[in-house]
């Protein structure tokens, strides 16, 4: 069977696993990014390489979905017929970023702080996101350190009040079309941070 032809088999059979084998309500995504196979239109490619994305908010989910990704790239392989020593090589790279989690805490602690800086209808609790950030490694050490992460604000402020008003998505953070307005965002982190490190002090 072509490789070429078998990792579109694979890609496809991956979206299965968040659908039909994470438990509702436990969010995790499978993103295969990057697919390399082949150097020419008419010649079938001794090996293709998939390139994935797994994030989860847990532990328990991630090893969950690297175990379905093992598992269906070689059952697919084997239904394909592939012998025993060409079956595909699932390797993991140890530059992924676990889930961050805010203490919650910690977190009510400099919300209240931020409130007083800033003022209640400037401090806004977002949702959780799939986003990598290595952060989180300051909350997986022994013994465990509390942490809370928060976000600055840094689209202009009509810019922002235009997106509010028509319901359009600004541009985010990695976008080629994000632009900080800087003096204030630069001043607003400042003080958010210089807040949170004397209130910890307490001083």
């Amino acid at each position: 069977m072509k490789k070429s032809l078998l990792a579109s088999q694979i890609v496809l059979a991956l979206q299965t696993i968040v659908s039909r084998e994470i438990r509702p309500g436990d969010p995790a995504v499978v993103t295969v990014g990057s697919i390399h196979g082949g150097s020419k239109h008419n010649i079938i490619p001794a090996d293709v390489r998939l390139q994935l994305t797994v994030r989860s908010y847990t532990d328990e989910v991630r090893h969950q979905t690297l175990a379905a990704i093992e598992r269906i790239a070689r059952g697919q392989a084997i239904a394909a017929g592939v012998p025993e020593d060409r079956l595909p090589e699932v390797k993991l790279n140890d530059d992924f970023t676990p889930a961050t989690y805010n203490d919650p805490a910690l977190t009510e602690r400099l919300v209240k702080v931020f409130q007083g800086c800033f003022g209640e209808k400037n401090v806004i609790q977002r949702k959780p996101t799939m986003g990598g950030e290595d952060f989180s490694e300051y909350g997986r050490v022994e013994p465990k350190i509390p942490i809370c992460m928060f976000m600055v604000g840094g689209v202009k402020r009509d810019a922002f009040a235009k997106a509010q008003q028509t319901g359009e998505s600004l541009p985010s953070l990695h976008s080629p079309f994000w632009a900080p307005d800087p003096a204030p965002t630069i001043k607003t982190g400042m003080t958010a941070m210089l807040a949170a490190v004397l209130e910890l002090m307490g001083k």
